[in-house]
């Protein structure tokens, strides 16, 4: 793409988003169609706006490569042991299955056996950008459907080096290797991984820590970038898919306290860089041939698409233990081929195992399967409404689940509330956005993750939309204040418990309507003075009364002084009057106790 032309190509993918997208939602159709249809519309088959799809193509890449880190974020090394009868069992029977059935039907037509082969395999792997998008915007990767799903694209994701491995032996392009030539390219793919693990392990931690104390959100942006696409590139150079050194390095940061910030960070880069890679899929469909040879590309999309579904269906019935309509449910969702078998038949092509016009049919009958896979969740999610994951099942109630409580804010105050609700079991997201703090609490063995719990991105991260309580408990007022506004617009359902520093602060979060405030050092200072009263000789229940009858004063005094709160001329009379009226109740209530 020539510099001149980089304008006018962003101005027309950005605007061809634009309006596609908010089209394609307001017809209940998904963001994911609306990218493809934006696609087809501006591609060589449409408008012709945009006729450089291949390097749109490997640019948008990088949305694929995030997307798989955020998602390696998501599940920690005990996760995926849990997880490891669906990702290994599940998985392993649905590529198998599917190659098998999807490859004789190649050599059906004509194939030969190695072609139809890596036909078979090819066809076997699915979408993961379409359907873990489509699992998003539908809020069903929790659904037992969509835990299987996911289960399976993780581990089509694990089978791509071997299927990669195998294109130039079958193709015969191997002939000037030797045995040490490939011993050496194994123990380089193995070398890599394992650099990306010990410097995982003992690297990333120390980095964005330092990135946090810099106190710059653009140093921390970047340490996050950095390591996204230098992993990305590192596997590359060892052969292995960009994609899964994302996941790898996404999962070693799972248990990172720094895991929401960093999710918040890379969100939008995420989010543009997919809708891209989907105009770009939407773009390098062929209408003129689907239009040319109909009955044979409409025979093929159909033969991959209920080939693949019943064998997925069977699958989550058998492997799964899932019921008729989470089966159907996966079924709809996976059935399509997915982005890296274009991959896979540019090698076959390129090794002439097929020929440059199948692998352009191949490549036209996958696109148009990735089309109708939005439509295919649409009609399924209105037919049949899946139900929601089943709680017994092991991998849905492990560390890491929606938190029911978030806390922010982690200093004396935050840390009781926290250390009173973990004795009881009761799971909770803890943030701080002091570095140096949230080091601390993790040595104590704390979950405490580092970010400003007054940005929307870092909430959303922290799954406030399934949490029940949010406790505001950090030392800043005017954070508190963001912190409160900001969930009461975009989180009605949360039940928030604010700390307040003083009764200006107090005022303050009534005007946002928070109903629970608790004022910083209120009751430990009623607690101090009924010790003092008893030490100057009260006895213990009137030393209790004064305190009580105190309190409720003042709470009374705080409702009243709300309606004039930033009139200090009334403030000042309030005040003075509430002290007149609290000896009053004083000597009403020690004249009482001597008649008595």
């Amino acid at each position: 793409m020539e510099r001149h032309d980089f304008l006018p190509y962003a101005v027309i993918l950005l605007l061809a988003a634009v309006i596609a997208v908010p089209l394609a939602r307001r017809w209940r159709l998904g963001a994911v169609l609306g990218y493809l249809g934006a696609g087809v519309l501006i591609g060589p088959s449409g408008l012709g706006l945009i006729g450089n799809t291949e390097q749109i193509a490997a640019f948008s890449e990088f949305g694929i490569v995030l997307m798989l880190f955020v998602i390696g974020m998501e599940l920690s090394p005990q996760r995926l042991w849990v997880m490891r009868r669906m990702v290994f069992g599940a998985g392993s029977l649905q590529l198998a299955s599917s190659a098998l059935l999807l490859g004789a039907g190649a050599w059906a037509l004509g194939l030969g056996w190695k072609a139809a082969m890596i036909v078979g395999l090819g066809l076997a792997l699915s979408s993961t950008a379409i359907d873990l998008q489509l699992l998003a915007e539908r809020k069903e990767l929790t659904h037992a459907h969509g835990r299987l799903g996911f289960a399976i694209l993780l581990f089509q994701d694990l089978a791509a080096i071997p299927i990669l491995a195998l294109i130039p032996i079958l193709a015969g392009s191997h002939e000037g290797s030797t045995v040490a030539g490939d011993v050496i390219a194994a123990l380089r793919v193995i070398g890599t991984l394992a650099v990306v693990v010990v410097a995982g392990r003992y690297l990333l931690r120390p980095m964005f820590r330092a990135a946090a104390q810099s106190g710059s959100r653009e140093v921390f942006t970047a340490t996050a970038l950095l390591v996204v696409i230098g992993t990305a590139w590192l596997v590359e150079l060892a052969g292995i898919q960009m994609s899964l050194g994302a996941f790898l390095a996404g999962v070693l940061l799972a248990d990172s306290e720094y895991r929401h910030e960093i999710e918040a960070q890379i969100e939008p880069f995420r989010g543009l860089l997919l809708g891209l890679f989907f105009v770009g899929i939407g773009m390098s469909i062929d209408v003129g041939r689907a239009i040319a040879e109909p009955r044979l590309v409409g025979s093929l999309l159909l033969a991959l698409l209920v080939g693949k579904g019943l064998l997925l269906y069977v699958v989550a019935r058998l492997v799964g233990r899932e019921d008729r309509n989470q089966a159907v449910a996966l079924a709809a969702l996976l059935a399509q081929g997915g982005e890296f078998a274009f991959v896979v038949f540019g090698l076959a092509a390129a090794g002439a195992l097929i020929s440059p016009a199948q692998r352009d049919l191949a490549i036209l009958v996958i696109t148009l399967s990735m089309l109708a896979t939005p439509l295919l969740v649409r009609m399924r999610g209105e037919l049949l409404p899946a139900a929601r994951a089943r709680p017994q099942r092991a991998f849905d109630r492990m560390d890491g689940s929606a938190p029911r409580v978030i806390i922010a804010g982690m200093g004396r105050f935050g840390q009781i509330v926290a250390r009173l609700l973990t004795a009881n079991h009761i799971p909770l997201t803890a943030l701080d956005n002091d570095p140096a703090q949230v080091d601390v609490m993790r040595r104590f063995g704390n979950a405490v993750f580092y970010g400003d719990a007054s940005r929307l991105d870092l909430l959303r991260a922290a799954q406030a939309e399934r949490a029940e309580v949010f406790v505001i408990a950090s030392e800043d007022p005017e954070s508190n204040l963001r912190t409160a506004r900001l969930i009461k617009r975009h989180f009605p359902h949360l039940k928030v418990f604010a700390r307040a520093r003083n009764r200006q602060h107090v005022f303050r979060l009534m005007d946002l309507d928070v109903g629970h405030i608790v004022r910083d050092t209120f009751f430990s200072s009623l607690e101090l003075a009924r010790g003092v009263f008893e030490a100057l000789g009260y006895d213990a229940a009137t030393a209790e009364r004064f305190t009580r009858q105190f309190r409720e004063h003042d709470e009374r005094l705080l409702r009243d002084q709300y309606p004039v709160y930033d009139d200090a001329a009334a403030l000042m009379q309030t005040s003075q009057e509430a002290r007149a009226d609290l000896e009053q109740l004083f000597r009403a209530d020690v004249a009482g106790g001597e008649g008595r």
